[in-house]
């Protein structure tokens, strides 16, 4: 018999249309993919150069199960510089990518019962990470009408005295919103009133657009950052997905424990990527600022596109590399006899007739809505978006 905890785990449905859109290339069909999360830049020659030294050389063996010490050390010299934030090396965990240092995170502090608010939309991930380390998500709903924020009587609705854990993602997958200042400052106070927990996945820091600006809740204040487990890593802004690094920042009992669960579970990051990672730290960053202007030139464009679809709407995103589309105006019409009765069918529809790829808001908690990634080439966009509008003017 299965572990029913195991069971009651749902497939990440980014993973299912990027798996079915993979099949349908496979069999020779002009399929374009709107779905995968991750840039479609190659990783930096230096970063690659990097690699293959650290292979040349034989650093190829086991290292600290939290990282190396020089990793550690350029960690917090990063957090020193962009974010304000002091660190030292030993409250510093290195990870097999942001997701398992979020899984490490749950599994320090959960005990079962406990129960972990998760502002909706949220990353598909988020739910089935506390459920696999027996917690209890509890959504946080948020309007569209305000942009998404998440507001301390928002929060009030959904806390009890089982909260143990609040989840922050700015910027927001699958929004693309960034929490400002001033409401970071609220949600710590609400939090260190109630003494919970905030596990900040900052994963897209370096992809901000327009006038917007990124800030670390775990900055704050002296209390925030004692509360707060900053969690980031290198492959959304180096294009490094494959590599499989991310890394922790937190208090030293925390990250105490985090590395011992480590230990015992995957041990150290793979070797040749924590130098990848080094060398992305360290090295040149024109790379990055390149990477997001071309992410930004397509944003503007994918956004004005949609925007003049008639029956789709989204909010401009200020950061990340997705737009998230409301299409609840579709609901209710039907294609070629087929109803449209949320975005699962929307998504497979669209998949089926225009071949274009897109992730359906429900695994995000939002059923009215689809996400689409604009981490593709600027062609692929103009196409694709070309076949969703003629997708939705052939709704009857």
């Amino acid at each position: 018999m299965l572990s029913n905890k195991a069971l009651g785990i749902r497939p990440s449905p980014t993973m299912a249309i990027d798996s079915k859109a993979k099949e349908m290339k496979s069999q020779g069909i002009n399929v374009i993919g709107f779905g995968a999360g991750e840039p479609d830049f190659d990783t930096p020659p230096h970063i690659r150069e990097a690699a293959i030294k650290a292979i040349n050389e034989g650093h190829t063996r086991y290292t600290p199960a939290a990282g190396t010490p020089e990793l550690r050390e350029a960690i917090c010299d990063k957090l020193r510089s962009e974010n304000g934030l002091e660190y030292k090396p030993a409250q510093i965990v290195v990870s097999n990518g942001a997701k398992h240092s979020i899984s490490n995170a749950f599994t320090a502090l959960l005990n079962p019962g406990d129960e972990v608010m998760i502002p909706v939309p949220y990353w598909v991930s988020y739910p089935e990470l506390v459920r696999l380390n027996d917690g209890l998500p509890i959504p946080v709903e948020t309007s569209e009408n305000n942009n998404f924020r998440i507001t301390t009587s928002n929060l009030e609705k959904a806390c009890n005295s089982k909260c143990k854990i609040l989840v922050l993602n700015s910027p927001s997958n699958p929004t693309g919103q960034i929490c400002s200042e001033e409401d970071l400052a609220r949600i710590a106070d609400f939090c260190f009133e109630r003494d919970i927990y905030i596990i900040s996945d900052e994963i897209y820091e370096k992809l901000i657009y327009g006038s917007a600006s990124h800030s670390s809740v775990a900055g704050i204040s002296d209390r925030a950052k004692e509360m707060t487990i900053v969690v980031n890593g290198v492959s959304k802004s180096y294009a490094m997905t494959g590599w499989r690094i991310g890394y922790t920042a937190s208090s030293p009992e925390i990250a105490g424990v985090m590395a011992n669960i480590q230990s015992h579970t995957t041990s150290n990051p793979n070797s040749i990527a924590q130098k990848a990672a080094l060398a992305a730290m360290q090295g040149p960053q024109e790379c990055v600022e390149e990477m997001r202007l071309a992410f930004d030139e397509r944003r503007q464009y994918m956004y004005d596109q949609i925007k003049a679809i008639p029956n789709l709407d989204a909010l401009d995103p200020q950061g990340t590399f997705y737009l998230f589309v409301n299409i609840a105006n579709t609901f209710g019409r039907s294609f070629k006899g087929e109803n449209i009765g949320g975005s699962d069918d929307f998504a497979r529809l669209l998949l089926e007739s225009r071949q274009v790829a897109l992730v359906p808001g429900t695994g995000f908690g939002a059923p009215d809505h689809v996400r689409l990634s604009f981490a593709t080439s600027m062609n692929n966009i103009v196409e694709g978006l070309e076949r969703i509008k003629t997708f939705v003017g052939d709704l009857e």
